[in-house]
């Protein structure tokens, strides 16, 4: 665990930034500061619970929201491209919102866009209301993802590798859950596809109370500096002798974001369809929704053993094509005998979609500064969820001219290919400092 922190978190610290200490005694803290970790605990758990339902809860119900509010396979495709495309765009606003507002308040204000958007989508009327009901929602998503590490880092300084296991596991039990009981829940609430989505909103709402507390206690961490004094600071660094990185000019910057963005493709395609697919197979629909949640919840114990496995290797390589591998059998699968053998598809599909946390931790591997792996993971992630967009509305639009998955499911093993082929090339022994350091 040492190690795994060191090549990939350790990294990620900001520069000039004192780390503060881990308990409040050590710096003459308060019982009120324990409390205030206490509950930031809680929010943090909550927050990740609700970063992903508002999807997956709409790839379970998919069908019935289509014929509900009569969308074509191409309006649904487009659908389903929304959250990549949301995340790209509100996600780059949160930094700058959190240095005006401070993240707690931002997150609050992300768990209360989440709590807005789930409650009035199903509602506010056609498929467009839906449409803007989503995106208020999924902003809130983007802006709470990017904050999520940043307040890990800044109160556990010292337990970031457990605070980060926690938040990943909440985050995977929320996908899977909202995957797995929405149908079940949908029943349970008399049949309504509109209730059933709604349901999600009260999580949600008890996701922002937490928030609320903290943005009123406003007080700073253990041994962190006064807001103006963190200010100062944070902009005091741009003014040091840093070698100028010119990130574009990177090829492996360049390869890890076309391996993000394409992962990610293969990612919000499986969120949005694959209950879709298992349901035209004549699977039901509560045991699609199933077969979704185990092909999300493979990533709770994966998202543990990949990155150290990743970072005990000087190329990551081998893990790529392995997982690309079980990709491309889970893709065969699904086209051969989608019924037949859906659990077995469902846990390769599953095992395939982890390399997002070997994204992840090679971002913190190919770069050597603080400077380097922020300005590296911003390209690579900003860049790939926009690569990410065309792919599941070019999936609806396949489904819908042809009738049927026999193209949708070729064009999500032929992205494979590349997905193995850019990522053995990120996974190199180098770092971005050695291609675009000028």
């Amino acid at each position: 665990m040492a190690r795994e922190e060191t090549g990939a978190l350790k990294s990620t610290t900001n520069i000039g930034e004192p780390a503060p200490a881990d308990s409040p005694e050590s710096t003459g803290g308060t019982p009120t500061r324990a409390w205030t970790k206490r509950l930031i605990v809680v929010g943090i758990v909550l927050a990740a619970l609700n970063l992903r339902p508002a999807i997956t809860s709409l790839g379970a119900l998919l069908e019935e929201v289509r014929d509900g509010l009569g969308m074509s396979g191409s309006v649904a495709g487009l659908l389903t491209s929304v959250p990549p495309l949301c995340f790209a765009l509100f996600g780059v606003m949160a930094p700058r919102l959190a240095r005006r507002f401070g993240p707690a308040a931002v997150v609050c204000a992300g768990m209360a866009a989440i709590t807005a958007g789930l409650l009035i989508r199903p509602y506010i009327g056609g498929t467009p209301g839906f449409l803007i009901g989503s995106a208020l929602a999924l902003m809130g998503i983007a802006v709470s993802n990017v904050l999520m590490p940043v307040i890990v880092k800044r109160w556990f300084p010292d337990r970031v590798g457990s605070m980060t296991g926690l938040y990943s596991m909440a985050l995977a039990l929320g996908t899977s859950a909202a995957a797995a009981i929405t149908v079940p829940v949908t029943d349970a609430l008399g049949g309504s596809w509109r209730s059933g989505l709604a349901v999600w909103a009260t999580l949600a709402a008890a996701a922002v109370l937490p928030w609320i507390a903290l943005v009123r206690h406003r007080e700073a961490p253990s041994g962190e500096q006064p807001p103006r004094a963190r200010e100062a600071a944070d902009r005091a660094p741009a003014t040091g002798a840093q070698p100028v990185l010119r990130i574009t000019r990177s090829r492996t910057a360049w390869a890890l974001a076309v391996f993000f963005g394409l992962q990610a493709t293969a990612a919000y395609i499986t969120m949005g369809w694959m209950a879709q697919i298992f349901r035209d197979a004549g699977v039901s629909a509560g045991t699609a929704g199933l077969l979704l949640a185990v092909t999300m919840v493979m990533g709770v114990p994966l998202a543990f053993v990949i990155p150290r496995l990743a970072t005990r290797l000087p190329r990551q390589g081998p893990i790529v094509i392995a997982l690309g591998l079980c990709g491309l059998a889970g893709y065969a699968g699904l086209y051969l005998a989608p019924a037949g053998g859906a659990w077995a598809w469902a846990v390769l599909l599953g095992i395939a979609n982890c390399s997002f946390p070997l994204a992840l931790t090679m971002v913190g591997m190919r770069a050597r500064t603080g400077a380097g792996v922020a300005q590296l993971s911003a390209f690579a992630q900003s860049t790939g969820y926009l690569i990410s967009i065309p792919g599941p509305l070019l999936v609806g639009v396949l489904y819908q001219s042809s009738g049927g998955w026999g193209l949708p499911i070729a064009l999500m093993a032929g992205l494979m290919i590349p997905q193995m082929a850019v990522g053995v090339l990120a996974g190199r022994n180098r770092t971005v400092e050695d291609e675009a350091v000028r």
